[in-house]
């Protein structure tokens, strides 16, 4: 695989990683890839594990995250076929599926952090710390929101998830695009490479080409609208070192640029990919 582009870890560790470009797949891997990545997780910096609510991008991501929550279970409400099973990887501190129990779905989610998984519970919700533990249960739908790039051993474990997807369900995966606009603009500073967390950089060509080999077809692809506004607001904090008004305003320039860019080529800072057993 031939280099693509040299970034680094911004938000904790400083450390400089490359990306490079796996022409077979049409995606990019991170390398080198950490074998203990638990140290990169362990930062009030990490917001999905923290719930942080301070700074203006705190205050900005979690705005949007309500928002996005109440169309995430209306998404996975349209693909309900036999029952209502839902398995959500990648949990978090649980939020997903608070909304998701409160529309009535039937619940089971899968987070490794502990501190998330503990702050999940103060919610209500109990997540497992592992696939493993859920066994040979299947579920109707099953959902990564902004999770796939972060799993080692790509391959090995999308196996096992398809492994808990029932007859006729669906699957749906949340990543970001290195193929948009806002990508091409921030170069080594888009915020959505966040190396070495993100292991995997994908391209729409490269989910179809994962998942037809477990025999999902992709059926329908949706735009994540808002990842644009606040890829870009962290991606100027990573290229000038702040987030005051012109900040604000130039990264609300370029998140409408790329989405508008997108509305033609169909390359938005991030997607929605729904998958089913072809």
């Amino acid at each position: 695989m031939k280099l693509f582009l040299k970034t680094k870890d911004f938000s904790i560790s400083g450390e400089e990683f490359e990306l490079h470009y796996d022409e077979l797949l049409d995606m990019l891997v991170t390398s080198p890839q950490p074998e203990k990545l638990d140290a990169y997780y362990k930062s009030e910096a990490y917001i999905s594990h923290t719930d942080a609510d301070t700074t203006l991008t705190d205050k900005l991501y979690q705005r949007v995250k309500k928002y996005s929550l109440r169309k995430k279970v209306a998404l996975i409400g349209r693909y309900l076929k036999k029952d209502n099973s839902l398995l959500d990887i990648g949990a978090g501190t649980g939020d997903f599926l608070v909304a998701a129990k409160e529309a009535g779905w039937g619940i089971k989610g899968v987070e490794p952090s502990v501190a998330a998984r503990k702050r999940a519970e103060d919610k209500g919700i109990e997540l497992k710390a592992d696939l493993e533990l859920l066994k040979h249960e299947k579920f109707g739908v099953i959902t990564l929101w902004h999770v796939l790039e972060h799993l080692p051993d790509l391959e090995l474990q999308i196996s096992k998830i398809v492994t808990h997807l029932e007859e006729e369900a669906t699957l749906i995966i949340a990543v970001p695009n290195f193929k948009s606009k806002d990508a091409e603009h921030y170069e080594h500073h888009w915020a959505a490479y966040d190396v070495p967390r993100h292991l995997w950089h994908f391209s729409r060509n490269s989910i179809v080409e994962l998942f037809a080999k477990h025999e999902l077809k992709l059926i329908e692809t949706r735009p994540m609208i808002f990842d644009a506004f606040y890829v870009a607001l962290l991606s100027e904090k990573y290229k000038n070192g702040n987030t005051g008004f012109f900040t604000l305003c130039k990264a609300f320039g370029v998140g409408l640029w790329s989405n508008l860019s997108a509305w033609r080529t169909k390359e938005y800072s991030s997607l929605i990919y729904i998958l089913k057993k072809d």
